[in-house]
């Protein structure tokens, strides 16, 4: 199975943000107990590369893959430290043709027609839609899914377990990410028991 699909198949992608690479093992375990076998782990902290290493090393059962990822030098960093998607808040044409160049799954944000249209002249077909809840949520989606039939979605922003369902019921949506099962005072706080149960109640759902 390809790892779009492993992300297809797995639905909710935990978004999480580690501070201290010594959380990073702990978080996924935590995840991988709660049923979900995959995770993006984002460029936003110091710790970020060494815990993308970390997990690919101690938790061979996830799809660990690196968010926010803004530049093609975080991306190979990203890359060479075992990430096995790359995730980018926006367009950028660098990164997704290297991505594309050696056939590394990557959904960059793209929330335009033009942008949409610039990611399907690379050949994408599923992109990251963030922030969601700010650029109109599963309306907008719906809106572009008429003029880019053969393009899916994975909103990201402003996803939690009250709306979870609704996008997820859109054959548009792909999957949906979100830090609400996994938040970043959770995993600082070694809260690993309840980041295993919010992620059974969003599989529930």
């Amino acid at each position: 199975m390809g790892v779009l699909e492993k992300l297809e198949e797995a639905r909710i992608i935990p978004v999480v943000v580690i501070e201290d690479v010594k959380n990073a093992v702990p978080a996924a375990q935590a995840i991988l107990a709660g049923g979900i076998g995959v995770m993006e782990i984002t460029f936003r902290t110091d710790a970020a590369a060494d815990s993308i290493r970390a997990v690919k090393d101690a938790c061979p059962d996830m799809l660990v893959g690196a968010g926010t990822v803004t530049t093609l030098e975080q991306c190979r960093k990203a890359l060479e430290c075992g990430a096995q998607f790359i995730v980018s808040p926006g367009y950028d044409e660098e990164i997704v043709k290297y991505c594309v160049d050696h056939d590394i799954a990557v959904t960059p944000g793209c929330v335009t027609p033009t942008e949409i249209m610039a990611a399907m002249k690379q050949g994408l077909r599923v992109l990251k839609f963030f922030p969601a809840g700010v650029y109109g949520g599963l309306k907008a989606i719906k809106a572009l899914s008429a003029p880019f039939a053969g393009v899916r979605f994975i909103p990201t922003g402003g996803i939690n377990a009250e709306n979870l369902r609704e996008y997820l019921d859109f054959p548009g949506v792909f999957a949906v990410g979100g830090t609400w099962i996994c938040t970043k005072k959770d995993v600082s706080e070694g809260n690993f028991e309840k980041i295993t149960e919010l992620c059974r109640e969003a599989l529930s759902k």
